[in-house]
C-alpha cells in the first residue's frame, strides 16, 4: 500500500484534533464539531486497518469506507466554514489536505480492483 496516504491521514487527523480542540474551546461549537472529529480521525484508521486485510475484497473494503470517512469529513468542513466556525485561510488548508487524501485513496481503489477483461 501506498505509505504516504497513510502518513497523510495521520497527520491530518493530529490537525483535525487541534481544530477541535479551537472550536470547542473558543466557539463552544460541540456538535459539528465532534461529527468531523470522528469522521477526520476515522480516515486513518480504516487505511490502517486495511493494512492488515485478509484479502483484497477487504482491501478495498476498508479502503472505500476510508473514501466515505474522507467525502463526510469534507461535509462538515464545508459546513463549519459556511456557518463561521472556520476562517477561510484555514478551510483551504483543512479542504485541500481532505480532497487531497480523497483522490489518493480513489487511485488506490482503482489500482486494487480486478481489471475487467472486454
Amino acid at each position: 500500500m501506498n505509505k504516504t496516504v497513510e502518513d497523510k491521514s495521520f497527520c491530518f487527523a493530529i490537525k483535525l484534533v487541534e481544530l477541535y480542540k479551537g472550536i470547542t474551546n473558543t466557539e463552544k461549537e460541540f456538535i459539528m464539531s465532534k461529527q468531523l472529529l470522528r469522521s477526520g480521525t476515522s480516515i486513518g484508521a480504516n487505511i490502517a486497518e486495511a493494512q492488515q486485510a485478509q484479502s483484497r475484497a477487504d482491501f478495498i473494503s476498508k479502503l472505500s469506507i476510508a473514501l466515505k470517512e474522507s467525502c463526510e469529513t469534507d461535509y462538515w468542513l464545508r459546513l463549519l466554514h459556511a456557518t463561521g466556525y472556520i476562517n477561510d485561510a484555514s478551510f483551504s488548508l483543512y479542504i485541500s489536505d481532505c480532497r487531497e487524501i480523497e483522490k489518493m485513496l480513489t487511485a488506490i481503489i482503482k489500482s486494487a480492483k480486478p481489471q475487467a477483461f472486454p
